[in-house]
């Protein structure tokens, strides 16, 4: 009786261990998804693809990395048509693989090297098995039922008897898993003894741990030799270590738990935008991507991270890129203070202050801006030099550009609502101006420039102020890189007659508006109130931010210089009254300036439409910021 229960017991046993053996021999084609520098890493993305999509096995492979496959699959075929099913539904990424197991070493995925879906994948593309389908074909060795009602009671009694009870009573309590703090701390000799035991991969791991924390800047060779040891005391010294340049088994712990974790709560991944053609690693357990709104696709903070990140793309030319790092600079989001710098075709922009800080990088290249910026708070910046290095590194333009139909598009970029959702940082106040040459020097009135810290030009480009006139409320400005102008104004020949029809181009509502607005009306007299000859009365309604803007003729050409409302203590002008500076008093205030001023060889009427149309690639924004 006793035999016959024996042989049944391991005939079934044999049976058990044979048929999943036999079934992962026959199963060697996996569908490799990803793979991760450190294993705690690895089985936090294990445990969230099991959860999802389920049949997950993680398996160390060379270079000391951790790969995550699904499968195994009885053929190719299979692999394949389970890797296209998970692609299809955006469960895994496009530059996933099928390959055998021959890559793969050690399973450390389901915990214990023994997986709950050993036998091959089914192909979702058939359908399941019945219930009842027997599952192989290889015989199994029944155990033979107990001959009689009293054999089978004895059976019964002997599992419920003392020997079960006396092995819970004897069985050792599990002892308690040590803590980091429980490890030893072996003096130098013993640590260096110890590391010549250490395998290449473990040894590599510490290298790149080191360089994680910016103590190793060296290669990933295993090799320790100077850089390393000189690494190994420094993060001793900064962790509390004796400075030996040989790691203790408590110290090598402890560098390894605090690498797996600060990797694990950046969860740096790759992020592919086809939209906007970039290619970039990023802390993906600190942003998610929220939305497209040209020029930037916007990742917005998770987990309390204190980090955003946006990626830039446009398409553009070398005035686009220039006016880009211009306005950029106004956005609330990046502070004043601190570095900028701008080259033909690459700009940088650090800003900081007590409670926030910002870094943009972008460069122009064949018609297209790409680049990225990074904001955080003040608090995170041990995390900032981190994503900063490593997105710097990473950063690569792919095929694609952010269509201008995803949002405002940057060539014009911002006045107050062109830039995608973002706060802007408005001037103190802005006026009109207008080009007078070919380099892109600007006449506006004297008070747009009146104590101000910067001074801009179509909120992009930075002006110097040249020359100011207080008497007669006028300034010249020159941007300080040239700029090449779609028109500049051409200066009347000849001055209008009272009564005949003028109009101005001017930004009324300063910057709230992209393009300038003309107004239309009279010149009323070729003097001012008290008969000053330099000032022209007209009979026009304007808006303060019209100040600076220029005065047409019916043929184009530029007769004067609208000013500021004079102030009339005691008197109240009526509405239509305004003012503006003679074209001669322009033209010799250009001349003071070292400049001259270009006259109009051809009058000929020009339509109201014409007009606005050539006001607009004249008339520019003169905007002073403090």
């Amino acid at each position: 009786m006793t035999d016959r229960i024996v042989k049944a017991f391991f005939a079934t046993l044999v049976a058990v261990i044979l048929v999943p053996a036999a079934a992962l021999a026959q199963a060697s084609h996996w569908v490799q998804i990803e793979a991760h520098a450190t294993l705690r890493t690895a089985e936090e993305f294990a445990t969230r693809y099991e959860e999802r999509i389920g049949n997950i096995s993680g398996f160390r492979i060379a270079g000391g990395w951790y790969a995550l496959a699904v499968g195994p699959f009885e053929s190719t075929e299979d692999a394949e048509a389970r890797r296209a099913a998970l692609i299809a539904a955006r469960e895994i990424r496009e530059d996933s693989y099928v390959t055998d197991d021959s890559i793969y070493g050690q399973r450390f995925w389901p915990v214990g090297g023994q997986s709950g879906t050993a036998t091959p994948a089914r192909d979702a593309t058939q359908p399941a098995a019945e219930a009842d389908e027997p599952v192989a074909d290889e015989p199994v060795a029944e155990a033979e039922a107990p001959e009689t009602e009293a054999e089978l009671s004895g059976l019964l009694a002997q599992a419920e008897t003392a020997p079960a009870q006396e092995a819970v009573e004897t069985a050792p309590a599990a002892p308690a898993e040590p803590t980091i703090e429980d490890l030893p701390i072996e003096s130098v000799a013993e640590a260096r003894q110890m590391e010549y035991q250490l395998t290449r991969d473990e040894r590599m791991e510490i290298q790149i741990a080191l360089q994680w924390f910016g103590f190793y800047r060296s290669g990933i060779d295993a090799a320790f030799g100077p850089g390393t040891r000189g690494a190994i005391s420094d993060w001793q010294a900064a962790n509390g270590f004796e400075p030996s340049g040989f790691l203790t088994t408590r110290g090598r712990a402890t560098l390894m738990r605090d690498y797996e974790e600060a990797v694990a709560r950046y969860a740096f991944g790759p992020f592919r935008d086809e939209a906007a053609g970039i290619e970039i690693t990023l802390p993906l357990g600190m942003v998610e991507f929220d939305r497209h709104e040209a020029p930037f696709a916007h990742f917005n903070e998770i987990n309390d991270s204190g980090m955003r990140v946006l990626l830039i793309s446009q398409e553009g030319t070398q005035s686009t890129f220039f006016g880009l790092y211009e306005i950029l600079q106004t956005l609330e989001v990046i502070p004043l203070e601190g570095e900028r710098e701008r080259g033909r075709n690459s700009f940088t922009i650090t800003g900081r202050n007590a409670s926030e800080r910002a870094h943009v990088e972008a460069r122009l290249s064949n018609g297209q801006i790409k680049g990225w910026m990074l904001l955080w708070d003040a608090s995170a910046d041990d995390d900032a030099q981190v994503i900063l290095s490593t997105m710097r590194d990473s950063f690569t333009p792919i095929a694609g550009v952010l269509p201008s139909t995803m949002g405002a598009t940057a060539s014009t970029v911002a006045r107050r609502d062109l830039i995608s959702g973002l706060d802007v940082r408005r001037p103190e106040r802005s006026r009109t101006g207008f080009f007078v040459d070919a380099v892109g020097s600007v006449v506006t009135s004297a008070e747009a420039v009146n104590q101000c810290d910067r001074v801009t030009i179509d909120e992009a480009y930075t002006a110097t102020v040249r020359s100011v006139d207080e008497e007669l409320g006028i300034a010249v400005i020159t941007p300080d890189d040239p700029l090449v102008p779609l028109a500049f104004a051409q200066f009347a020949p000849a001055a209008p007659t009272p009564g005949s029809e003028v109009r101005v181009s001017g930004f009324s509502y300063q910057d709230t508006l992209t393009r300038p607005i003309v107004s239309f009306g009279q010149l009323s007299e070729l003097s001012g109130l008290e008969g000053e000859e330099y000032l022209w009365r007209l009979s026009l309604e304007a808006e303060e931010g019209d100040s600076g803007g220029p005065v047409f003729d019916m043929n184009g050409g530029v007769v004067g210089m609208l000013l500021p409302r004079p102030e009339t203590p005691g008197r109240m002008l009526p509405d239509d009254v305004n003012f503006a500076l003679s074209g001669d008093a322009v033209q010799r205030m250009l001349a003071d300036s070292g400049l001259r001023g270009s006259v109009a060889r051809v009058s000929r009427p020009m339509s109201a439409e014409m007009l606005t149309r050539m006001s607009g690639d004249l008339t520019v924004l003169v905007s002073c910021w403090n």
